[in-house]
């Protein structure tokens, strides 16, 4: 198979596409071919080792996949060889072929393209586990959402607006507070024209947002701390901006709002003690839910490029200018070719 594989922290540009040999399916594993692997932000970060899970070299980038099962371990009662999946991992994605544990694979609905389905297994849970089983988000409070023409902002506008919300974002063009608004924003804020700060409080009568879901960190982190209600929550999703905010304590206090921070995969079981299942029911339910509101049109994933395996530097190039609205995807292999192999 194919991967794209990383040898050294530092320039994404020294990194190439080399052939590895395939995976193999044991115990509970699935075996994926892969047909849409999603990019995000974070992949460059990890590139640069300067994402906070930073990988052991060699490896290979990408979080989520979407393809067909072409094999499953011993232990697998959930799958077969021909099923359309999307996945979940670690690390991995950018290949033509992974095995994924069980628990972090998903049955696509035959209404979910492949180029969809990759939005679901990291970014809309993101979004769905932030905003609903951290935030405690309630129907008509006031979400502020920063970085919201990208995949996980995106993601954010839409899961707030189904959960009952009134959704503010902040964008960085004219381009993308259009995108943000065709996606359900009820007010957007270009922040390079205006401070967002006291946008927000115009917008809430001085009160401010009762959550913020901030995957961008920096100054947006500080000043989203100016224009946050009392009693609100502050999602903290990622660091975007490349600086990690520092909140002085006596702040938090005065202004009786909590901090909270979120990592997804920690519902997948990444990063605990080996074997630990994760919140395997609990996720499975939350993507059920988020299938059903896809079904309804009210999640619509928004694919900015498609690259094909050996382009993928230049879609990381599209990441690095910030100019993506919604997701760059990579489309290793293609569904008819897989399902050839699989009938003979």
């Amino acid at each position: 198979m194919r991967s794209v594989v990383c040898r050294a922290f530092g320039d994404p540009a020294a990194v190439r596409v080399e052939t590895l040999p395939d995976p193999v399916a044991a115990g509970d594993g699935v075996c994926i071919a892969v047909c849409s692997a999603g990019l995000s932000f974070a992949n460059l970060l990890a590139l640069q080792g300067q994402h906070q899970n930073r990988a052991e070299l060699p490896f290979t980038p990408g979080t989520d996949v979407s393809g067909v099962v072409i094999g499953c371990g011993p232990e697998v009662t959930l799958f077969r060889p021909g099923d359309r999946v999307a996945a979940a991992v670690r690390r991995g994605g950018f290949t033509e072929r992974i095995v994924v544990p069980q628990r972090t694979v998903f049955a696509l609905p035959d209404s979910v393209d492949h180029d969809s389905a990759v939005q679901f297994p990291v970014m809309y849970g993101t979004a769905y586990a932030g905003l609903k089983w951290r935030a405690r988000l309630a129907p008509g409070e006031t979400v502020l959402v920063h970085g919201a023409a990208g995949g996980s902002g995106m993601a954010a506008i839409e899961v707030a607006k189904c959960l009952g919300a009134r959704v503010v974002a902040t964008a960085g063009s004219d381009e993308k507070a259009d995108a943000c608004r065709r996606h359900g924003a009820d007010f957007v804020i270009n922040h390079r024209r205006e401070s967002f700060r006291p946008a927000v409080l115009a917008l809430t009568d001085g009160r401010g947002a009762d959550v913020v879901f901030d995957p961008v960190g920096g100054e947006t982190f500080t000043e989203s701390t100016r224009c946050i209600a009392p009693d609100g929550r502050l999602l903290v999703i990622g660091f975007a901006s490349g600086t990690l905010p520092e909140l002085p304590a006596n702040l938090a206090l005065v202004k009786n709002f909590d901090l909270i921070g979120l990592y997804w995969g920690h519902y997948l079981g990444w990063g605990r003690q080996p074997g630990h299942p994760g919140d395997e029911a609990r996720v499975r339910a939350a993507m059920a839910e988020m299938f059903g509101w896809h079904a309804l049109g009210r999640l619509s994933p928004d694919i900015h490029g498609r690259y094909a395996l050996d382009d993928f530097q230049a879609a990381l190039g599209v990441l690095a200018a910030r100019e993506v609205i919604g997701r760059v995807v990579l489309n290793p292999l293609a569904e008819p070719a897989i399902r050839r192999g699989l009938t003979g």
